[in-house]
């Protein structure tokens, strides 16, 4: 469908002119009747439409005028509207930089204040249009708040935003965030775990990183924007490194669609609690059975690959293509 949204004009005036376009000259009464709206709120969208130049007056009715020559000259505006924004940015970030950080490198910019914080990370999954990826501890330190599925993520595996994460095992220790993580894949989202994931880090498609170093008090951490350089190329590395290592955690749905081959699912779902890391304690916490029964697992796991240690039968399971 076509819009003119995105030269600021309200859905009535929109309306009103792919009308006119449509059907011909009409008066106000007439559209306002067509589009059920009431006459100050076609007088509104009259004027705003006269004022682009994409209507005028032909005696009592009102006539559309091609959009072309009117909007090209909205545009030529706007382009050097932006332009002169774009400079006013430029200048403005050189007087923060000479007066603040003058060593300081220009695609880095680091947020201190907690406004600053959460803006920061709900860009990271309101901004993304094709994917995001990320490394996850969780919250750490002294005041930290559970964890909770990221704001803005739900919103965007909902629109087709790919997102992959590589979770800290501590993270699952955590039965909120085993709950978020469990929603996420089950949103779609492509999760592993890797035992020593050391922070916090988010990267929105290929245009800018948020990392966030651990901090022993989370009221005074840091988070640290990286655009474009030679950096986030690097940072990108490390998290595909991280994910080349790491063990896929199954959505629920796949477990379910093997219904019919439980001891294998069983095992699978074992081995890849294992491999990330987690306690027998955990584990068992997260499938639903005693200590003693995921020890006695693990044993008949060990004895069915031959693996005398638990990090052999994580080789061997690897080896099979059971993780």
């Amino acid at each position: 469908m076509y819009s003119l949204r995105g030269i600021g004009i309200n859905d009535t005036a929109e309306n009103t002119y792919l009308l006119l376009v449509e059907r011909g000259p009409l008066t106000r009464a007439e559209l306002a009747g067509a589009l059920r709206v009431t006459s100050h709120a076609m007088s509104k969208a009259v004027d705003e439409l006269t004022g682009l130049g994409l209507v005028e007056p032909d005696g009592t009715r009102l006539v559309a005028r091609p959009p072309r020559a009117a909007l090209d000259v909205v545009v030529d505006k706007r382009t050097k509207e932006l332009a002169a924004l774009h400079d006013g940015v430029e200048e403005l970030s050189r007087f923060w930089r000479d007066h603040h950080h003058a060593d300081g490198a220009d695609y880095i910019e680091v947020a201190r204040t907690e406004a600053a914080r959460s803006a920061l990370v709900r860009r990271l999954y309101d901004e993304a249009t094709e994917r995001v990826r990320g490394l996850t501890i969780g919250f750490t330190g002294r005041s930290a708040r559970p964890n909770v599925l990221a704001p803005g993520c739900r919103e965007a595996l909902t629109r087709g935003v790919t997102c992959t994460v590589v979770y800290g095992s501590r993270v699952l220790r955590d039965g909120a965030a085993r709950q978020a993580v469990r929603t996420s894949v089950d949103l779609g989202e492509r999760a592993r775990v890797f035992p020593e994931v050391p922070l916090n880090m988010g990267i929105c498609d290929d245009r800018f990183a948020l990392v966030c170093p651990p901090a022993g008090d989370w009221d005074r951490r840091h988070h640290i924007l990286v655009r474009r350089s030679d950096l986030l190329d690097s940072l990108i590395g490390v998290f595909e490194s991280f994910w080349q290592i790491a063990v896929p955690l199954p959505a629920a749905a796949e477990a379910a669609d093997d219904a019919g081959t439980a001891p294998e699912v069983e095992s699978r779902q074992l081995l890849t609690y294992l491999s990330g890391g987690l306690t027998d304690e955990s584990i068992a916490r997260e499938i639903g059975v005693s200590e003693r029964t995921v020890a006695r697992r693990i044993t008949r796991l060990q004895e069915l690959l031959g693996a005398r240690t638990r990090f052999q039968l994580g080789v061997q399971a690897s080896r099979r293509g059971w993780l």
